[in-house]
């Protein structure tokens, strides 16, 4: 559906995208997440015919887009704060689209109806789009981007204005209504938990290249760099000298999976494979240092008699108190021998 060749977008010495190499599959949903200044958002734009190239090509279902006006690529945008036309009512915002392409108002009367049952607002034609919620105003937002029936439905930050539990509940409605209607979509984020719930891919980015591209599972279990797993919010990296499945640290030997890198390198470990053992005596080689609570789990930071702290995730009931000295176990399997920085 889609294909990125050495996109290349640079502003003045610094490039915004470069030499990316994409592809999308039809009917693929692929989040695109990084910091900012990352390139996430010229790469959308670069799709979308918003933002020229200096180099490579953008390709639409094999077509190559260069010189193709924004119209003209039957693709479609939906932006974090909306942009729905507040002159127009919720039909006359959806009905845009389809009344640009030429369809007579029967058919545009038919898919405003369907697309407003389709996201959950049947009958709100007449309503004004100024007395929407923010969930309400995505949601038109969703049907007016869809109403055009384009080939390649774009979002940049879709939810970025909307409190954490109406962007949770509303990501995985999304996700389904895609699921149903087939659409192949390419969304941009900074949120990690909204990129991995949505998407069949992730594709992490940093400063204009892509870091690492995988099933979420994959990249979340598995990060391909320091880069990519401190951006996860994974903070249990540390210097690491790796020979067979057993790595040299700061904490102590810490066992590795079969087959990891060797020699010098940087070890993740998942908070979730650190076991921890109360003692109750201080004076063990790890104190408690605080107690974080996340639900009914507990962040729990560890600190060594030397060498930087270790974050363990422990259920509420297992986690030691502030200043309590413990034992420590790594469990291999969420043990991760990083690759570059």
């Amino acid at each position: 559906m889609l294909r990125l060749d050495g996109a290349t977008v640079r502003f003045g010495e610094r490039a915004a995208l470069d030499a990316v190499d994409l592809e999308v599959a039809e009917h693929e949903i692929v989040s695109v997440l990084g910091p900012s200044g990352s390139g996430k958002s010229t790469l959308l734009r670069v799709v979308a015919g918003l933002q020229a190239l200096d180099g490579g090509r953008v390709l639409l279902g094999g077509a190559d887009q260069a010189g193709v006006p924004v119209h003209r690529r039957g693709v479609g945008l939906m932006f974090q704060d909306h942009q729905l036309f507040p002159q127009r009512d919720v039909g006359g915002n959806i009905a845009f689209g389809p009344r640009m392409r030429g369809a007579g108002k029967a058919e545009q009367a038919e898919r405003v109806r369907e697309l407003l049952e389709l996201v959950g607002l049947p009958g709100a034609e007449r309503r004004s789009v100024a007395e929407l919620s923010g969930g309400e105003q995505q949601r038109v937002a969703l049907a007016r981007a869809l109403a055009p029936r384009p080939r390649l439905l774009m979002l940049d930050e879709p939810l970025g204005q909307l409190d954490r539990g109406l962007r949770e509940r509303l990501v995985v409605e999304l996700r389904e209504l895609f699921g149903r209607l087939g659409t192949t979509v390419l969304a941009v984020t900074h949120d990690q938990g909204e990129a991995f719930a949505l998407a069949d891919r992730v594709v992490v980015m940093r400063d204009g290249r892509i870091a690492q591209s995988g099933a979420p599972a994959e990249v979340w279990s598995r990060p391909s760099s320091e880069f990519v797993a401190r951006f996860l919010g994974f903070d249990n990296v540390v210097a690491a000298r790796v020979a067979g499945t057993v790595a040299e640290t700061a904490w102590g030997k810490v066992p590795v999976p079969e087959g990891s890198p060797q020699g010098e390198r940087r070890l993740l470990v998942r908070p979730g494979g650190v076991r921890v053992v109360s003692t109750g005596e201080p004076e063990r080689a790890w104190t408690v240092e605080s107690r974080t609570f996340r639900g009914d789990r507990v962040v729990v930071r560890l600190r060594p008699a030397g060498g930087p702290p270790l974050e363990a995730e422990l259920a509420l009931r297992e986690a030691p108190e502030v200043g309590a000295g413990v034992d420590v176990v790594f469990v291999a399997e969420d043990v991760v021998v990083l690759g570059g920085v």
